[in-house]
């Protein structure tokens, strides 16, 4: 959530900012609003003053006919009062709900553009492997090895469902596994939280209210499935305050992700590129204000190993302006190379929050003893995200004769197993 006093100060380029992302939100009501706010309670606290000094005044007064006619007054008094509480309430209703629906303020850093197409590629590692046959698609690929099913998938759930089957599931635990011992070894504390959150939690990380009908719910118990585990992570520290020595706080966690993404048909949705249920591990910071950019590479720098160590071709992508996600300030995609799709696929996304989730939160340090607490920032980044990582894997390890290698990195996490072959299932 931006904060108020920004707008308060310069509201012309906090609304100049937001022009950036292709937006325009109402920053001059909001505005008007919050001066609406401190008048109505100046007043309102001024005669709560004068109605607690009034009651002073009427404890102290021997004449009962005066005393009443004081009495009568303060019933008025009272219910001005009342009238101008109500008036701030529904305030604070509309100026919390207009807040809530405003994106970041993008970096100064962040090249603009109206969407991705103006997306800046930074480098890329690495150079898409050549085969010397035909690379199939992980949708020809994986029935054919048997460990992909589409159509049981779809016939107990629907579509944009599977089953990954024998050495298929296997694999994809493998990649779980490998990832986040490899996090651990990079510094992260591994967490295994809740696949389910409060609307509170989902506000936090800025998942509501924008996305709310991209969401699944639990309309009985009032909970929501997370999307990705950076909504339990943003969610772990609400209303505290950190000791300044603890931070940073490096986190990783591995959930399942729920999303109600709208999916047309066609070459971007086919096979298990997208799906309404898929696996991801999070990576995840919360740090001094001074150290965020730091953090932003450390991350970036832990992903790049991770897509470096499975031996893919991949390239580091800088969102522009128009792309930004809700809650980021900067953020860069990891795409990697899929030669049986023929595309890059993005499998991990680095975003640099600021202040922006722990205001929404409320995730502050205190800097010094007897110093006011302030906002720490938060960090966030796929490391990495399935099943694109599965798809890019199988693609870019197959063999000739329809086989799949398994990279060296994952054979100690699948029991001796090297080769997966159609036999084999």
């Amino acid at each position: 959530m931006l904060d108020i006093q920004q707008i308060r100060e310069d509201r012309g380029q906090v609304k100049y900012e937001l022009s950036r992302r292709g937006i325009e939100p109402p920053i001059d009501r909001i505005y008007e609003l919050d001066i609406e706010r401190r008048r109505l309670l100046t007043e309102v606290e001024s005669l709560k003053a004068e109605r607690n000094q009034v009651s002073k005044e009427i404890g102290r007064m021997k004449d009962h006919t005066a005393r009443q006619e004081r009495i009568d007054d303060m019933g008025d008094l009272g219910k001005r009062i009342e009238e101008l509480d109500g008036q701030v309430r529904q305030n604070e209703i509309e100026l919390y709900d207009l807040l809530s629906e405003i994106p970041n303020l993008p970096d100064e850093s962040v090249p603009d553009g109206p969407d991705e197409s103006a997306n800046q590629v930074v480098r890329t590692i690495g150079e898409p492997k050549q085969f010397d046959f035909k690379p199939l698609p992980h949708w020809d690929l994986g029935p054919t090895l048997g460990i992909i099913d589409f159509e049981r998938g779809a016939k107990i759930t629907g579509s944009r469902f599977y089953i990954l089957s024998g050495a298929g599931a296997r694999l994809q635990r493998a990649l779980i596994a490998w990832m986040l011992d490899l996090h651990i070894r990079q510094g992260y504390l591994e967490k295994y939280p809740p696949f389910m959150v409060k609307s509170k939690t989902l506000f936090a990380a800025g998942q509501l209210p924008k996305f709310r009908d991209n969401l699944y719910k639990d309309h009985e118990e009032n909970l929501y499935m997370v999307p990705t585990a950076e909504v339990p992570l943003t969610g772990m520290h609400m209303d505290e305050i950190l000791p300044k020595d603890q931070l940073p706080l490096h986190y990783c966690a591995y959930t399942a992700c729920f999303r109600r993404e709208k999916m047309s048909a066609g070459r971007d949705v086919r096979g298990i590129k997208r799906g309404h249920q898929f696996d991801k591990i999070e990576m995840y910071a919360f740090c001094l204000p001074g150290n965020s950019g730091e953090e932003l590479e450390s991350i970036l720098a832990d992903v790049e190993e991770t897509c470096a160590e499975l031996g893919l071709t991949y390239r580091v992508v800088e969102l522009c302006t128009g792309d930004l996600g809700f809650s980021a300030r900067k953020a860069f995609d990891i795409e990697v190379w899929a030669p049986g799709c023929e595309e890059w696929l993005e499998v991990s996304s680095v975003s640099d929050c600021g202040d922006f989730q722990a205001r929404r939160g409320n995730v502050r340090y205190r800097p010094g003893v007897k110093i006011k607490p302030r906002y720490v920032h938060t960090l966030n980044g796929s490391g990495l995200g399935l099943p694109r990582t599965l798809i890019a894997v199988l693609e870019n390890y197959q063999q000739a004769d329809g086989s799949v290698a398994i990279p060296e990195v994952l054979r100690p996490w699948m029991g001796g197993i090297k080769l997966i072959k159609p036999e084999d299932q």
